[in-house]
């Protein structure tokens, strides 16, 4: 259901946004109370989540079916393109877009468990193989 993620979206979305399309990404399609059913307490408003669903079909991430005086949403924006789309912003404005930076950034924050080193050590001698 969704779309090639469009470069023109506005790319950076708020914490309650990313909440709102982790469900939505869960559910695929969701009405506003299948959202707030969802959600942990304490639970915002009704108007709240309503809201920032608006918002969110302004920026590009939502669209919407209408039924009757409702509306059933779902993404328009896979959440691994989103990903995606993250992690090369993050790359490019901290990391001189280099994802050998990121790996070191963690490893000298001391946040790469041996078991991660071990698992990144395999993926690239996956790929070194898979290359040659």
């Amino acid at each position: 259901m969704a779309k090639k993620f469009d470069e023109t979206l506005t790319l950076t979305l708020t914490k309650a946004e990313e909440q709102i399309m982790q469900l939505l990404w869960e559910k695929e399609r969701a009405f506003v109370n299948d959202l707030l059913e969802m959600m942990p307490e304490p639970k915002p408003a009704y108007n709240t989540v309503s809201t920032i669903i608006r918002i969110l079909e302004q920026k590009g991430f939502v669209g919407h079916k209408k039924f009757g005086n409702t509306h059933q949403y779902f993404p328009l924006v896979s959440q691994s393109e989103y990903v995606s789309n993250s992690l090369t912003r993050l790359s490019s404005t901290y990391f001189q877009n280099s994802y050998a930076n990121i790996v070191n950034f963690f490893a000298e924050e001391g946040k790469l468990r041996r078991k991660d080193i071990e698992e990144i050590e395999k993926l690239l001698q996956t790929l070194k193989t898979s290359n040659k």
